[in-house]
């Protein structure tokens, strides 16, 4: 009976299952951003997220688990090092799932995995976007220009009464 066994087996055998997550995951961890279908991309978020948990703890054993997951030492590198010093005060949900549309091939849904710290463009430290300009009727362009112009004017005018008075 196959109670609570609910993980998507991918159309594959346990062993190339575990391979294709593990390369997957270390293209990830390399890349910050892989191209994958939204199958994969979900496996994956479940392989993944609990080795950059364990990351967050840079003791020997947690390096030997995280290890004989991706079986690549580059990658583990790098997770210990850069990914889990940007990620330590982040309580989960280190990765983002974002639909990109359908394969042209065999119109199979696609999307692309990435680090949540990575993506400088939805950061939450934004930048203040620059005033978008809107357009106005001449009408309205021209007496914009003048008004600004009017007060400048009229000061110096005022002044010079002034001047006048106290010579």
């Amino acid at each position: 009976m196959r109670h609570n066994k609910k993980f998507n087996h991918l159309g594959r055998t346990a062993s190339h299952r575990s391979a294709m997550l593990s390369n997957m995951a270390c293209s990830l961890i390399k890349h910050k951003r892989i191209t994958t279908t939204v199958a994969k991309a979900k496996a994956l978020k479940k392989f993944v997220e609990p080795l950059i948990t364990k990351s967050k703890e840079d003791t020997t054993n947690s390096r030997r688990v995280v290890f004989s997951n991706l079986q690549d030492k580059i990658a583990v590198t790098e997770l210990f090092k850069e990914i889990s010093v940007k990620i330590a005060d982040r309580p989960g949900g280190y990765t983002r799932i974002i639909k990109t549309g359908n394969r042209l091939g065999d119109n199979a849904e696609m999307c692309f995995i990435e680090l949540v710290d990575y993506n400088e463009n939805m950061a939450k430290e934004k930048v203040a976007k620059k005033a978008t300009r809107t357009r106005r009727s001449k009408k309205a362009a021209e007496a914009a220009p003048a008004a600004v112009e009017a007060p400048a004017t009229e000061a110096p005018k005022a002044e010079e009464p002034k001047a006048e008075s106290a010579e």
